[in-house]
């Protein structure tokens, strides 16, 4: 892989796939190149089975190499025409064309006839237990654990479904040669090719659902089957990066992620914005208007501002990042005002951070100084203000355009830091990504204290390597069936926790054994690229949503059976 020296500056954490190459991701500690003289490759984790790598010379340059082009590929062919692996046998594997379609067509038939478990309303609340109703979703505590509540009252438990879209993308830029079957791209398979910035890809999943419906009526027929498989499983939510608008015409309950790319802000840190600068309240309020089309439809749950911000991955606060890679910015300017206001003056300051600097050092220019623990204690203090002004700033955006729906939050990438935690007061609900074997319970329950608020998590999967998939997904098990022992031990614990309010499982479908367009090709999905649900993990989805509200009410305990882990994938 190739990797700009300017990550040693950690202002960007993740960089573009190139070719079969999974994407690059770089962490750590920020490191000053006039102080290397050296490097080392260094194997970070073991574990107890052996594994093989091969490397080339590590080699530095001053200009940029040549795009990587894409490995040797094993074996010829990797992908058959319906767009399975074809270096793997198992036993649910789609045989023909033929059998393909006469499954997609007995889904469809069948789909009308799909309901949600008994007990559920309408909306997939509880029909046992039911509040004060506002015509929209809301949340509520009644003294003893945190609820939704839907819109006719009733206590409703959100489990979602993420990524309900008609789609699978197969990255195939210098991959052609892997590929059985590559139809025309003017031909009645158009709509499966799909550009992602410079990235091709083709869409095995559209491509099947062509073969079976035509192109004209693949699409309708697709969210035909998919609402009724939906149902089938037990799932009340389509959940984040869904096709939110067959729910809306469904009227089924589901979420919207907000794009905070129409936040048109400088950037002082990876993705965080310059919250100090004068366009920010105009910005603030164009972001928000991505709400104005759902503001009244009762079957619209809430919104996600944003999904996992970049700069929470980083080790370092924001303030600190900002100095580091942002010359001048009105924030900077803020942040120099924020100490000035502190210290009193430069005497001061400089003593308390062991080292001579000015509040204009601060405020504008290169800066290269390391940071002692109390000038770090101090950008955290600062970082505080900074996540407030901008997730509160946000929030209120968004009520005065949608006064009506539920925020959701950020979608954390795992627990945040005390610093950044404060700056979140202005959510109705606190959501966090979550790929352990468990909710971590402590953890939670101190947040949703601190806080006064639910807690929702918006991913978590868990996939095996015995169905063709090059890899498992994040979280990790043998088999299928081990799958859906997973599902059942990590949604009904979670269910028990009184702050808990819902958990949205990360995917509906499987990433492409061939790489989407990071390389991520994960067994995660309940459905296969020919549509085919895996049954172990279907099955027990629906055992669980039977007993969710017996179980948030603390009438039966959760599902005990944990399966074997192996060790976490990290993205």
């Amino acid at each position: 892989m190739r990797v700009p020296l300017e990550a040693v500056n950690q202002n960007r954490w993740r960089y573009e796939r190139e070719g079969a190459w999974l994407k690059p991701l770089c962490g750590g500690q920020r490191v000053d190149l006039r102080k290397v003289d050296r490097m080392k490759l260094t194997v970070l984790r073991k574990g107890p089975h052996p594994a093989r790598f091969c490397l080339t010379p590590i080699v530095a340059t001053a200009e940029e190499p040549p795009r990587l082009d894409s490995p040797t590929l094993p074996k010829g062919k990797l992908l058959d025409e319906l767009g399975q692996s074809t270096l793997h046998e198992w036993p649910a594997k789609t045989r023909s064309e033929e059998e393909l379609i006469a499954r997609l067509r007995a889904q469809r038939d069948a789909a009308p006839a799909h309901t949600l478990p008994g007990g559920f309303s309408k909306w997939g609340g509880w029909l046992g237990k039911r509040f004060s109703a506002t015509g929209f979703f809301r949340t509520h505590y009644d003294h003893k654990r945190w609820w939704l509540v839907d819109p006719d009252g009733y206590a409703f438990w959100s489990s979602g479904l993420d990524c309900v879209g008609f789609g699978i993308d197969t990255a195939y830029d210098g991959l052609e040669t892997a590929l059985t079957w590559l139809p025309d791209a003017d031909g009645p398979y158009a709509q499966a090719y799909h550009t992602r910035g410079e990235i091709n890809a083709f869409d095995y999943l559209k491509a099947n659902f062509i073969r079976a419906f035509g192109p004209e009526a693949a699409y309708d027929n697709w969210s035909t089957i998919t609402l009724g498989l939906l149902r089938q499983f037990g799932f009340n939510t389509v959940a984040n990066w869904s096709d939110w608008r067959i729910a809306r015409d469904a009227q089924a309950p589901y979420v919207r992620p907000l794009d905070s790319r129409v936040l048109s802000v400088p950037t002082v840190y990876r993705d965080f914005p310059d919250v100090f600068h004068p366009n920010c309240e105009q910005a603030k309020a164009a972001f928000a208007e991505q709400l104005r089309e759902t503001r009244d439809d009762p079957a619209f749950i809430g919104y996600f501002l944003m999904n996992e911000p970049n700069w929470g991955f980083a080790l370092e606060t924001p303030a600190a990042g900002m100095l580091f890679n942002t010359r001048k910015c009105y924030t900077r300017q803020a942040l120099s005002i924020f100490l000035r206001g502190r210290y009193g003056d430069e005497e001061r300051l400089s003593e308390a951070w062991e080292t001579g600097t000015t509040f204009a050092e601060l405020a504008e220019g290169e800066w290269n100084t390391p940071l002692t623990e109390r000038a770090q204690a101090d950008l955290a203090d600062f970082s505080a203000i900074m996540v407030e002004r901008y997730f509160g700033g946000l929030s209120e955006a968004c009520r005065k355009v949608d006064p009506n729906h539920l925020n959701l939050g950020i979608r954390y990438y795992t627990i945040p830091p005390a610093w950044a935690i404060k700056g979140m007061r202005s959510f109705d609900v606190f959501s966090m990504n979550c790929y352990r074997t468990r909710v971590p319970a402590e953890e939670m329950a101190q947040i949703s204290t601190m806080l006064n608020m639910p807690i929702m998590i918006g991913e978590w999967h868990f996939g095996a390597l015995d169905v063709g998939l090059p890899a498992s997904g994040i979280g990790h098990v043998p088999t299928q069936a081990d799958r859906g022992k997973a599902y059942r031990f990590y949604l009904e614990d979670a269910a028990a926790k009184p702050w808990c309010v819902g958990v949205h499982y990360f995917t509906l479908y499987d990433q492409s054994a061939l790489g989407r367009f990071d390389g991520e090709n994960y067994n995660i999905g309940f459905l296969d690229t020919c549509n085919r649900p895996y049954a172990p993990l279907a099955e027990a989805a629906r055992l669980s949503h039977e007993r969710l509200y017996q179980i948030t009410a603390g009438e039966v305990a959760p599902y005990d059976e944990a399966p074997e882990y192996l060790p976490l994938l990290f993205m």
